[in-house]
């Protein structure tokens, strides 16, 4: 009986781990597997921000229109084009521990910013 709980427990924590992994939207494939991850990733995240971060402001009000900000990003950033320009996003925002800010309104906002950017120079 323990094993069998123990080994549920595992299984259990495994796939609530796995579910909740940040997907590249440009590496989005549409499957229901990779909908159910990027529902979990921003459920997760949105209530890490919003319930146990600084910003407390854990309402049920708050955390769905967050969850449906991020998830409408993530829909545009499927259709963004730039490889390059979203993993240095993705990198920057996602995969530095200091800065923490791994949400797809932000990843999305900075790929915008950046594409903008990089058809600019300085002029007089």
């Amino acid at each position: 009986m323990k094993k069998t709980l123990l080994a549920l427990t595992l299984l259990f924590s495994t796939s609530t781990f796995a579910a909740a992994q940040f997907i590249n939207p440009m590496d989005f494939d549409g499957s229901q597997t990779q909908k159910d991850q990027v529902v979990e990733y921003i459920k997760d995240r949105v209530h890490k921000d919003y319930c146990e971060g600084p910003i407390d402001m854990c309402q049920e009000s708050m955390l769905r229109m967050m969850e449906k900000k991020n998830l409408a990003d993530f829909k545009a950033a499927t259709k963004v084009t730039d490889r390059k320009i979203m993993d240095k996003v993705i990198k920057d925002y996602c995969g530095n521990s200091m800065l923490d800010m791994c949400t797809y309104t932000n990843i999305l906002m900075m790929y915008k910013q950046n594409e903008k950017a990089s058809k600019q120079s300085l002029e007089w």
